[in-house]
């Protein structure tokens, strides 16, 4: 211990001899420290947010829209409109085993009247297990189940924007009857309320949802309607590795479903959510790591001036050096030691800029951030890779210096005037 708290007692005298000097080398390290820390941070802040925001649609989901063909297959000419069908998700759903759920879309736009006001609301016809795709928070009640869904009962679960405009500012929703087109539904359930920022037919507390069998039945869209037609389908791959093998045997069942070619890119729409988050971070990770070589730029210029003051303390320190070695301190003593103050003077400023990071990080945290950056979050990781690139310099700026003090001889040393 005493040897450790000689050497802090060395490099805190050679800070307090040449106080500028020393402020404006441990400011090099700690801006240094801090911007890396503060620039990464960023970076998985945005992702986060990025991800919050896909969240709010569902989380590794792929919507299919149908398009129009652009190649011949099939004896079929090019121009022509693909209809997605309710026998291509039971395809799907038996077919492809990269796919670990489906689910069938059926929009159409509904006149609503309840006890106190009316209004014109998107009505979806969707299957039980929609909420096992997207993000679709109960307020109060339950979602419909398979019960609701096999007998087409009329049953729906309306979003907090409908509830407000049908019921103001009533609470007890779930239960009470509503005519839809002038057919009498109950409510099973009202959506809690939810931050949407992206959708693909509309935002969720817009909406009326019911089953599919009952839409079919009930409300089928007026125009160009086929029973068993659908407005998009949604799936979600086994895991996000497999979204690309899930998407290829989708586009093969529906292709020979609808006898176009599954290579042809115009036959069907596609929003793969989970190839989307993943460009958005590479994105963010190119910026990320571009601004974060700039930091490492700021952070090797602390080092070289953690470099410069070692030196000058080694030619203060000559005749000292010279003494030890004159009483038998050998050169791996002399170099240790000189290692040692100079990692101190880094990490000791490495430390300072990482308190600052941190502060700022936690600061934010109690300030209410928007679900697109959510804040400033450090990570061990980030940590790690920041004391890492920390040491890295600490040893490099330390290693000259010392091995020029540990290079001198007892008499060069001795005779070494200032």
């Amino acid at each position: 211990m005493s040897y450790i708290a000689e050497l802090f007692h060395q490099v805190f005298s050679s800070l307090f001899r040449n106080k500028l000097r020393s402020f404006l080398t441990m400011a090099g390290i700690a801006w240094g420290i801090a911007s890396i820390v503060l620039i990464v941070a960023m970076g998985e802040g945005f992702k986060e947010g990025q991800r919050n925001n896909m969240k709010s649609l569902g989380e590794n989901i792929v919507i299919l829209f149908g398009g129009r063909t652009a190649k011949q297959a099939g004896g079929q000419r090019a121009g022509r409109r693909i209809r997605l069908t309710h026998q291509d998700v039971t395809d799907i759903r038996t077919e492809c085993y990269f796919v670990r759920h489906v689910t069938g879309e059926l929009e159409n736009n509904a006149r609503v009247v309840s006890s106190f006001n009316s209004g014109s609301f998107d009505s979806n016809g969707v299957e039980s297990n929609y909420t096992l795709m997207r993000n679709i928070p109960i307020g109060s009640g339950h979602f419909f189940t398979d019960a609701d869904q096999a007998e087409g009962r009329r049953v729906c679960v309306i979003g907090l924007k409908v509830k407000k405009q049908l019921f103001g500012t009533r609470n007890d929703v779930a239960g009470r009857q509503i005519a839809i087109n002038s057919l009498p539904f109950q409510i099973i359930a009202v959506m809690a309320d939810k931050n949407q920022d992206s959708s693909y037919n509309g935002m969720d507390e817009e909406k009326i949802y019911m089953p599919y069998s009952t839409m079919v039945r009930d409300l089928p869209p007026k125009e160009n309607y086929t029973p068993g037609n659908l407005s998009e389908i949604i799936f979600t791959p086994k895991t996000t590795a497999d979204s690309a093998p899930a998407l290829k045997q989708v586009r093969r069942v529906i292709g020979r479903n609808h006898r176009f070619d599954p290579q042809d890119t115009g036959a069907l729409g596609v929003w793969d959510t989970i190839e989307n988050a993943q460009q958005v971070d590479a994105i963010f990770e190119s910026m990320t790591m571009f601004l974060s070589i700039i930091a490492l730029v700021t952070l090797t210029l602390g080092g070289v001036g953690v470099m410069n003051i070692m030196l000058v303390t080694v030619s203060e320190r000559t005749r000292e050096i010279g003494l030890r070695k004159a009483l038998g301190a050998t050169r791996a003593r002399i170099l240790v030691d000189f290692m040692v103050e100079g990692a101190i003077l880094a990490f000791v400023s490495g430390m300072a800029g990482w308190a600052v990071a941190f502060g700022l990080s936690s600061l934010l945290k109690l300030a209410p951030m928007p679900e697109a950056f959510p804040g400033l979050p450090v990570s061990m990781t980030t940590t790690a890779l920041t004391f890492g690139a920390l040491t890295v310099i600490a040893i490099a700026s330390s290693l000259f210096p010392a091995w020029r003090a540990a290079a001198l001889t007892p008499v060069e040393a001795l005779r070494y005037e200032r």
